[in-house]
């Protein structure tokens, strides 16, 4: 359990998320999220050059991301912040969150900035040299696409991991089409009165589309409508699967940034002094090999035994459900209510981006224990290797 690391209230932000090959397809992730930052501190009336660290949470490489962490901070102006880069897939955010808090508890830091990025559009294509193959061919990898496709340890895909933990905790199709239908209203209920929720954290990203023209981007992009009948005439992705395209989530561009600092400094940050949010406890875990979504209970239960509380005790859930099967095997392993949880939004709906994927829920999250009055957030989701994490955070 942890004491000593807090994030000030609204020392946060999360960008749009834009479906694949959408309007910030062309943006080197690294640059954009640094450039959005910058603007988003500069409002603030924050000095960059407070940060003594910089967490750099990104998983799709860009050009010269081997300067990682030292060139994001050069890019928002912390021009003496040295910092490391973290990638593990989509639980990048909370790992670079903890890693923060972590630090702050032990004095290693005192206020540190996590900025997480990524560009699933237009993934690099990899090539190593291969003097033994044929007329000296290359080994080649489309990044994005062979990982989703095969997992180098369990062979499947990643939907064959769902479809594996449906099969045997005998989730139907119709549960995942009920709770895909009920995680769009959930986001649409963000979008609600002029998108009253969204705009507690939502932070626009400038765009540019050519050397003349800039457009702002203010919104998700490619968000999907969603109805029960629509759901129904879809077929399911693998044969005799459980999943339809309606009922898993689809890969994203964006950016987001959390700020972890000590008490005193949050208190001094803090949009709003009565506000305090507190990071207590994390948890992780491995599940067995082609079984992703199982990943997410133990390590939940491990940040809530950590944290000394119970998922009673938990005024707001929220998870990343790369799949539906995910939030439907956590709720009934957790004998909770599969709908009540993931208000406001879910990656499901958003999409993913990897490394920010995470963040967002969390800050969606805080905003929700906020106005709801206080209390405990539970985050909890899969990562690529049938990894989980889970994280608990207390607002008061």
């Amino acid at each position: 359990m942890l004491s000593k690391a807090y994030i000030p209230y609204k020392g946060y932000y999360s960008t749009p998320f834009a479906r694949w090959q959408g309007s910030m397809a062309n943006e080197h992730s690294i640059i954009l999220a640094a450039e959005t930052s910058k603007r988003w501190l500069a409002e603030k009336k924050w000095d960059p050059t407070m940060f003594d660290y910089l967490f750099l949470g990104i998983t799709i490489g860009q050009p010269q991301w081997f300067y990682g962490s030292p060139w994001a901070a050069a890019l928002i102006g912390a021009v003496s912040t040295p910092g490391m880069l973290i990638s593990q897939a989509c639980t990048t955010s909370t790992t670079c969150i903890y890693q923060a808090a972590s630090g702050i508890e032990t004095g290693l830091y005192q206020n540190v900035y996590c900025l997480m990025t990524d560009r699933c559009s237009n993934g690099p294509h990899t090539i190593w040299p291969n003097p033994n193959g044929p007329g000296g061919e290359v080994i080649s990898e489309n990044w994005m696409m062979d990982n989703f496709g095969r997992d180098p340890w369990a062979k499947g895909a990643m939907i064959q991991t769902a479809e594996n933990v449906a099969k045997e905790a005998g989730i139907t199709r119709e549960e995942c089409d009920a709770v895909a239908l009920r995680r769009y209203e959930q986001y649409m209920d963000a979008s609600a009165n002029d998108k009253a929720f969204k705009k507690r954290y939502m932070f626009p990203v400038e765009v540019k589309l050519s050397r003349k023209k800039t457009i702002l981007v203010e919104d998700d992009e490619g968000i999907t409508p969603c109805t029960k009948e629509g759901l129904m005439t879809l077929k399911p992705v693998l044969l005799d699967g459980t999943h339809t395209f309606g009922a898993q989530t689809h890969p994203a561009d964006g950016n987001c940034a959390v700020t972890v600092t000590t008490r005193e400094k949050a208190k001094e940050l803090s949009a709003e002094a009565g506000v305090e949010i507190q990071v207590v406890s994390y948890g992780f875990s491995r599940a067995k090999k082609g079984y992703m979504a199982m990943a997410v209970t133990p390590a939940v239960k491990m940040a809530l035994e950590k944290a000394g509380i119970g998922i009673k005790d938990v005024k707001a859930i929220k998870t990343h459900n790369p799949f539906a099967a995910n939030d439907i095997h956590m709720a009934k392993q957790m004998g909770i209510d599969v709908m009540s949880f993931n208000n406001y939004g879910s990656s499901l709906i958003y999409g993913h981006p990897q490394a920010p994927t995470a963040g967002r829920c969390i800050i969606e999250g805080i905003e929700e224990v906020v106005m709801a009055g206080g209390g405990y957030l539970l985050w909890g989701g899969c990562a690529a290797g049938d990894t989980g994490a889970a994280m608990v955070l207390k607002i008061g």
